[in-house]
Parts: C-alpha cells; structure tokens; sequence
C-alpha cells in the first residue's frame, strides 16, 4: 500500500447513463474540491458540470470532450481525468487513457456491462491499467449481485474480489456492508442518504447486525456475504496492478454510498506515477531530467478569449514554471510561463509539478497532440495513436470566400484530435473523418459557434482510410494509377481513401510491399 508518490492520477469509464457524472461531482465533494453537491452543475445560472463546457453538451447532457479535475486528501493528490461517457465518443477519449495510471469502472447494477464500457476497458488492458469496478445505484433495482460479478469476470476476463456487499437492492436495500473492515453502512432519513451512519462489527456472524437489520436483510447479507468472500478471489494487490484482478465496490454515486471507499482504495491501492512507453527506453517517474507528453489539446475553453490549451502528463522529474522544454514536432525549446493546474471550477498557476500531475500550457498552435516535451529533446513517449476514421464526408461551404477560415479551423479541430482532415491530391472538396457519428455533430456546431463558418457536410465517396508507407519508388507507382484515391492528411502522410474493406483487402493483396495502416502514431 505504498503511499511514496503522493500522486493519484485516474479516469473513471462508464457507458453512459451509468452515473459517470454523478459520481465524479460526489468524489470532488468528499475529496474537498467543492462544498456542495451540484456545485460542478450550477454556478449562478451556469447550469452544468464543469466538464460539460460546449453547447452540444449542454443540450444533451453528456461530455463530449474530456477535462482534468484535481483534489488533495489526506497528503495525496488526485488527478481525476474526465472521459466522455456517450455512445459515439472520439479518439480523445483513448488518448486521455494513455494519461493515467488507473481507472474506476463504473457499471449500473441494473444493465451490467454494456458495449462502451467494454470499448474503453479495452484500451485499458492495452496498458495494463488496474481497475477498481464501482456497482453503482444498488438502491435502486437491479440484478442479482453474484450475476453482476459473473459478468465482469467472464467478459473482462478478469479476476474479481468483492469488497463491500448490499443487504438488498432498490426497495430492499439496507445499507453496505464492507467484507474488508466489517462495517456497515446504513442510510440515515427519510431520503435514503448516507449520512455518515458507520457501525463496527465482528464480522458476518455477529449477533449485535440482527439490532441494525430486518431479519430478511440479515439472512440476505449473512448468506451472499459468506458465499462472495468464498467464492471469489482474495484481493492480491500485485494482480490488482498488474490489472489481472478487479476489487468490486457496490454503491450509490448519487445517495453518497460507497465513494468514500472508492477514495480510500485509489489512495492504498491505485498505482503512483509508473514508467511511461518511450523511445529509445520507457521513462522512469523517478529520473531527474522533466519529460511529459501532450494527450489533450482544447480550445476556446473560454469564449471571450480565443485560447489553445495543451493538457501534459508530467513523466519525469520536477517541473518548475518557466522552465524551457523542447516539443517534439518543433525541434526549438519554449518557455512555459503560466503553466495551468485544474481544481474543480478553479484554475491556478502551477509553480512546481511531479510525476503523474497534468498541467495546462496555453498557446497558440505550437503544441501538437502526441508531443513529447523534454529538456533535451533526446526521448520520445510513445504509445499516442490517430485511428482510421470509421465515417468520411465531405466539408462543403455555404459561403466560398471563407475558406481559408475553414482550414484554419479544420486544422485547429484536427490538432486536438476532434477530427482527421484529409486533402485529396485531385479534387478541391476537403475530406473529414471521424471515429463517431457524434463528432460530425461537434464539428458543424464548433465551425459555426466558435469560427463563425457555416459549412455542411455531404457523403464522401469513401469509407474509410490507411496511411501508407513504403520505398519511394514502390509508391510513386501506386501513385500514378490510384490517384484520385489518395490524400495527405495535415502532417503531409500519405493516406488511401479506400471506398470499402474489400477495396483494402484488394490493394494490399495487389501491393504486398505497401503498408496499409489502420493507426497511426501522433
């Protein structure tokens, strides 16, 4: 349970509708970021989470691009990352991924896992990123207990360890009872809340738990309890970051049940800051020199100014503001004078940062997203992908003269990863490919609300797209006969519009010494 790097950085992943957003606002509340519940929702008449800055967000309820919330307890400090939870979300969401350490999962006790959690736990195992699995809206109806554990073992394929048991869901539910410290946790008043009301036991057998429960919740609690704690696997803490094994919590974000412990397991168990994926070796956390890289780019957070901000991962070493560090993709080093830490609603001036910290860098367009930042400019992070997008279209301009206004603001989209632009060699009509249909969304409504550009979108006369590489020679013939199928995208790769799998099928049969592929490094 080392707490030697007091630093925390985590996501929570969900389908939607699983109580993401609820969960995330309770957190902040118990970890101090905010006093009140619905503060993240409401400041005067800005009625919404802190996360959900965009107009798209506000008229659907969801997070559509992801933010950085930060919160100190007990001497650590938690970095909570914010995803988005909708069905259609954005290569953004992937790469926040890349930036953490570990993740909550949380699934509804009524629906279980559901396909985006799937999506997302993915990617997780792709990194080996422990995750801690929150039950969530026990006091509602839902499905039997052991099925939910079933579930999370089978599909995941993971090892599960109950941690806390429900005496009851929805109209049955009594409280939580904590199987690791004995404890139980009841709700207090008429509106089911927890309210802080935590009585010590012996342990399931003991007779004092027939004070505190109705005889149905005691044989309820007393039979599934013993059979969790027998029939699943002890929390091994090894397995857990190695993320062979889920600890399992079951709660309610939105009755306050269970978050406390969800703090507490991230800061005993969750991992400190751990060695990052790099080029020519992984980077340590401790190594003295300060690397870190670019996942997230957001602009125009606020609206009275037009600003650029690049979120980075701290890797390694102390940074302290004003120090000068060389990106990647420029070759030249730059000073970062107001480097940005997010608590809550508020932002600071971060002096100094540590391993595992994301701090903001404004800047007008010289950060790039998958940017390694370094003293010496000798390592590169790797690991930050571009995924071939699963729908094209075309942009079409209602109004011709604004097209330079355009690529400004395809380019500005396409850095923060919002979405791929592509320029066809032959053709003038710019091509925009998204991994979700939500994004096509995002995209009209961000040209016309923060670019003022109306522009349209029609079918493109392809499906989907492959970087190619290959000897120059190979190409160029390639080339000559595939011409009006090929584009660069804006780092000036070379990319095969392909208007259906078989068409990629076909022509990497065909041209066996090209490289089709489907994803791409930043």
């Amino acid at each position: 349970m080392s707490r030697t790097n007091p630093r925390r950085t985590f996501a929570i992943i969900s389908h939607p509708d699983a109580g993401k957003t609820t969960l995330t606002e309770k957190l902040l509340l118990k970890g101090g970021a905010i006093h009140l519940a619905g503060e993240v929702k409401a400041r005067g008449d800005n009625r919404r989470a802190r996360s959900d800055w965009m107009k798209i967000e506000q008229q659907r309820g969801i997070s559509v691009t992801s933010s950085v919330m930060t919160f100190e307890r007990n001497g650590i400090t938690f970095n909570l990352l914010d995803t988005p939870g909708h069905e259609d979300f954005s290569e953004d969401t992937y790469r926040t991924l890349t930036a953490v350490d570990s993740a909550i999962m949380v699934i509804d006790a009524a629906s279980g896992i559901e396909a985006q959690t799937l999506k997302l736990f993915e990617v997780c195992r792709l990194r080996s990123v422990p995750i801690i699995t929150f039950v969530n809206k026990v006091d509602r109806e839902g499905r039997d207990p052991f099925e939910l554990l079933d579930e999370v073992a089978d599909k995941l394929a993971l090892d599960v360890c109950p941690m806390s048991w429900p005496t009851g869901m929805g109209g049955q539910f009594e409280g939580i009872y904590d199987l690791n410290r004995n404890q139980l946790h009841q709700p207090d008043g008429d509106s089911k809340n927890y309210d802080g009301k935590v009585q010590q036991f012996e342990g399931l057998d003991d007779p004092k738990l027939a004070d505190v429960l109705s005889d149905e919740a005691l044989e309820r609690l007393t039979s599934e309890g013993e059979l969790a704690q027998g029939g699943y696997s002890s929390f091994d803490l090894e397995a857990y970051q190695n993320g062979d094994l889920t600890p399992v919590f079951f709660g309610s974000a939105l009755k306050q049940f269970g978050v406390e412990e969800l703090i507490e397991a991230i800061a005993d168990y969750a991992p400190s800051p751990r060695p990052q994926p790099a080029e020519p070796a992984p980077i340590a956390p401790d190594s003295k020199d300060v690397t870190g890289f670019i996942f997230k780019i957001q602009a125009n957070m606020d609206p009275q100014h037009r600003d650029r901000i690049a979120f980075m991962r701290l890797c390694s070493g102390e940074f302290k503001r004003g120090m000068k560090l060389t990106p990647s993709a420029l070759g030249k080093p730059i000073a970062i004078h107001s480097p940005i830490l997010f608590f809550a609603q508020d932002r600071e001036i971060a002096d100094t940062a540590l391993p595992g910290d994301i701090i903001g860098i404004p800047n007008h367009g010289t950060l790039r997203v998958g940017d390694t930042l370094s003293e010496k400019n000798q390592v590169r992070i790797t690991g930050l992908p571009n995924f071939a997008p699963e729908i094209l279209r075309r942009v079409i301009l209602k109004d011709p003269t604004q097209i330079k206004k355009l690529r400004k603001a395809l380019d500005d989209l396409s850095e923060e990863g919002v979405v791929q632009v592509f320029y066809p060699e032959i053709g003038a009509n710019w091509i925009i490919g998204v991994v979700g249909q939500l994004q096509l969304e995002v995209l009209v409504s961000r040209l016309s609300a923060e670019y003022k550009v109306e522009a349209g979108l029609e079918p493109a006369p392809f499906e989907t797209a492959r970087w190619i590489s290959g000897d120059d020679e190979v190409l160029n013939a390639f080339a000559n006969i595939n011409q009006t199928s090929l584009a660069k995208d804006r780092d000036d790769n070379l990319v095969f519009l392909a208007k259906s799998a078989w068409d990629v099928n076909y022509q990497e049969e065909r041209n066996p010494e090209i490289k089709f592929s489907a994803t791409r490094e930043r």
